[in-house]
């Protein structure tokens, strides 16, 4: 036999393209596996290509490194034939693993069919050599490089099946596969290249092709080198293409799920905005039609919040809703619906079939609402009024539905806040004449159809007038002279209030100027100040500028804010009324005794009048109970030094009374009913003194 030996320069980089390649076939299958379509086949292709070359390349490599006493050479058709068996075991290979499942069968099949291409492709190559005689097999390497050959194939394929998904550590997972398929493809070539025996006198019908072996194998390294680097690199950027595409459609994806929640969520309470309100809806409308069902819709209006909004900023105001939102959806179940519809509205859809439940629900929310809320270290404190309807009894579409329960919850403000109503039909007519009556409000401004009356408010022992109520009137185009008590909440909830309390601080300002340009210097003038102009942050300045235009002197300007404004929030009253008595004007407390008022904060209060609402005055002087409640007035008013006035004085023996009780000023129509400025003007100049039956 002759004797045969290897090159070991070029031992080394056969088995390193092997491992190259091993590592290339891992990458290609993970991306034919992702890839889809036309995409996919591509990749089967050229991962393929890429594969086999370097198999093929990895066994040229070794055959070149091999070298007999006499001349070798390959025959090129079957050297071709070798490297189109590496390419279709190659493509075999790739396509069984990009499957969704690789059992076992199928993996032991694939396995045999694998093998036998890699061996055909060995020995396939061997036969290029063309010797003669005919090249002879040791039996026992030549079974073992089969086995080898099957073996490979068979870890190969499982690696690459489940290599073909990402993971944290499949960089680490796919050199060591890579280095564990090319040393076994390597050690299945050299063991057959030692089964292989060569007889004494053997020729190689292939030698002469005139090629430098040594040159030949450097031309095959580098070609299959580029070919793999170029696979390689191509299936890398790919990758990265791929994972920056799923990341941008991940991140589009997310971006869209914002955006549809935002679409259908209030973006301050995330709680569901009209349009999911008005889809819940319509499905519970649907799913009680069907099973012959009532449920009920209730419409919540918060009490208070223009005024925490404008005293204290909407920064605050926004904190409140959110609380708000928080202790509501902590009472209502998970099936049911609480939804905000904008400003302080919120609307709440619960399966409750029955009025008493929703009753029962609607107790619960007025009860969380009312208490205390802690927000930018002030306690807030305000309440809510709640419509409700029952469907289909009060309405048969969503329109109707909201519409009626609106009107309700209109009613229940109309009745002190704080309350619920159920829809009645009676209602709607008077929500539409609220609507009709805003609408008219907003007109009234700039058609000039309000004036002031005042009402004469006198010494108590003298009886003559020291000073004047303003009172608000409107004089409605068709409805005639409209008291305030008719249009002020409407004033109040559109925010209205605001701009009209300040022209009428102007226009008592200037009214009263006018009366001091005629001689009647020592009057004073008295407005009344709504809950949500006191709690306007344009307040203070608004009585500075009404006082400047009109040149007068702040001590003749007395506001009065009643008992239960004041006490709404102490510590915030006492802040405002503090800038208001720092400007100079002069403080009443109105309607005195129908509250709630904490004497630890009524004597931090700098005011300078009490006003004894006029209920107490009444039944004077024959009840004991407003007797008692009188004098104990007047001695708290006396003792913390502050004026007392006693409204709604209509009789001389009332008069006597309070005037023997020790009261200071007093005010009814036993002086004289609200009258224009000029009818008001002729009982100046007549010089009222004591009672009066104007």
């Amino acid at each position: 036999m002759l004797a045969s030996a290897h090159n070991l320069v070029l031992v080394l980089p056969s088995i390193l393209i092997a491992i190259l390649a091993s590592y290339t076939a891992l990458g290609m299958a993970g991306r034919i596996a992702a890839a889809r379509g036309r995409a996919a086949y591509g990749w089967l292709v050229g991962g393929a290509c890429a594969m086999g070359i370097g198999i093929w390349a990895m066994h040229f490599v070794g055959m070149l490194a091999f070298s007999l006493p006499i001349p070798l050479g390959y025959d090129p058709v079957i050297t071709a034939l070798s490297l189109l068996i590496a390419i279709a075991s190659s493509a075999f290979a790739l396509w069984l693993v990009t499957h969704d499942s690789l059992p076992w069968h199928r993996l032991l099949a694939g396995a045999l069919l694998m093998g036998s291409g890699i061996i055909s492709m060995h020995y396939t190559g061997m036969a290029a050599l063309r010797m003669s005689p005919g090249i002879q097999y040791i039996p026992s390497l030549f079974v073992a490089s089969i086995a080898i050959a099957i073996g490979v194939s068979g870890i190969g394929l499982w690696m690459a099946f489940h290599l073909r998904r990402r993971s944290s550590h499949e960089g680490l997972l796919r050199v060591g596969a890579a280095l564990i398929m090319g040393l076994a493809i390597a050690g299945m070539h050299y063991t057959g290249m030692a089964a292989a025996e060569f007889p004494a006198g053997s020729i190689c019908g292939a030698a002469g092709a005139g090629v430098d072996s040594g040159w030949l194998a450097l031309v095959v390294i580098v070609i299959t080198m580029a070919v793999l680097g170029i696979a390689l690199v191509t299936s890398v950027l790919d990758l990265r293409l791929e994972s920056r595409t799923a990341k941008l459609a991940e991140s589009l994806a997310s971006a869209n799920e914002k955006l549809r929640h935002r679409s259908l969520h209030d973006s301050l309470t995330n709680l569901p905005n009209r349009v999911l309100l008005e889809d819940r809806l319509k499905q519970r409308m649907h799913a009680a039609d069907l099973e012959q069902k009532q449920f009920a819709l209730m419409f919540m209006d918060l009490d208070g919040f223009k005024a925490v909004n404008d005293a204290y900023g909407h920064h605050v105001g926004d904190s409140l809703l959110v609380q708000v939102a928080r202790r509501v959806l902590s009472e209502v179940r998970q099936q049911d619906t609480i939804a905000r519809l904008g400003g302080d509205e919120f609307v709440l859809l619960t399966g409750l079939v029955e009025p008493d439940d929703a009753a029962r629900l609607a107790e619960s929310m007025l009860s969380i609402i009312r208490r205390p809320f802690q927000l930018a270290g002030h306690e807030l404190r305000i309440s809510t009024s709640i419509g409700i309807v029952m469907y289909p009894r009060d309405g048969a579409s969503q329109h109707d539905l909201l519409t009626n329960a609106d009107a309700a919850m209109y009613h229940s403000k109309s009745l002190g806040h704080n309350t619920y109503c159920f829809f009645q039909t009676s209602m709607v007519a008077n929500a539409q004449q609220q609507l009709l009556l805003l609408q008219d409000l907003r007109l009234a401004m700039e058609r000039q159809e309000f004036d002031l009356y005042y009402q004469a408010k006198v010494d108590a022992k003298s009886g003559g007038i020291i000073g004047a109520e303003a009172l608000l009137r409107w004089h409605h185009p068709v409805r005639g002279l409209i008291l305030p008590d008719a249009f002020i909440p409407a004033a109040e909830r559109s925010g209205m209030i605001v701009q009209l309390g300040a022209w009428v601080l102007g226009e008592a300002c200037r009214q009263l100027q006018a009366w001091h340009d005629q001689g009647y210097g020592d009057m004073s003038v008295a407005v009344n100040l709504s809950g949500l102009q006191f709690g306007h942050t344009g307040l203070v300045g608004a009585v500075r500028d009404a006082l400047q235009r009109n040149n007068l002197e702040p001590r003749h300007l007395t506001l009065e804010v009643t008992e239960t404004v004041a006490m709404r929030d102490a510590d915030a009253s006492i802040l405002i009324l503090r800038q208001l008595n720092d400007a100079g004007v002069r403080i009443a407390i109105d309607d005195f005794g129908t509250g709630y008022s904490s004497l630890l904060y009524l004597k931090r209060l700098p005011a300078h009048e009490l006003k004894i609402d006029r209920g107490f005055v009444r039944e004077l002087p024959h009840n004991a109970e407003d007797a008692a409640i009188v004098s104990a007035i007047l001695a708290l008013g006396h003792t913390l030094n502050l004026l007392v006035v006693a409204e709604g004085v209509e009789t001389i023996a009332q008069q006597r009374f309070l005037t023997a009780l020790g009261c200071d000023s007093l005010q009814g129509y036993l002086f004289g009913r609200p009258l224009p400025s000029d009818q008001f003007q002729y009982i100046l100049h007549s010089s009222l003194r004591g009672p009066s039956g104007v």
